[in-house]
């Protein structure tokens, strides 16, 4: 059986996160808020957006530096929680 917190990541890497929610302000606050609670300098991030085809949705792309699969497991918990990302990947 594999250890709880096994991963095949090496630590400090580069990482990819993905939120979706409608397109607005409030999105792209909310996503840049909740990374911020969890890397120390995010302007050190890059932050990619792409609109949907109809421009109703929005999909933020924040690569960070990672420094543990806990960090990782601790930004997806709070945008999963928050009401304004309708998916996190």
């Amino acid at each position: 059986m594999a250890e709880e917190n096994e991963t095949l990541l090496e630590f400090p890497c580069d990482f990819p996160i993905k939120a979706f929610g409608l397109t607005g302000e409030t999105l792209e606050t909310a996503v840049k808020e909740i990374i911020q609670r969890h890397v120390d300098d995010l302007t050190a991030c890059t932050i990619k957006t792409s609109a949907s085809k109809n421009a109703k949705f929005t999909s933020m792309t924040v690569t960070i530096r990672a420094t543990s699969k806990s960090q990782i497991d601790s930004i997806y918990i709070d945008l999963s929680a928050s009401e304004h990302v309708v998916m996190a990947l």
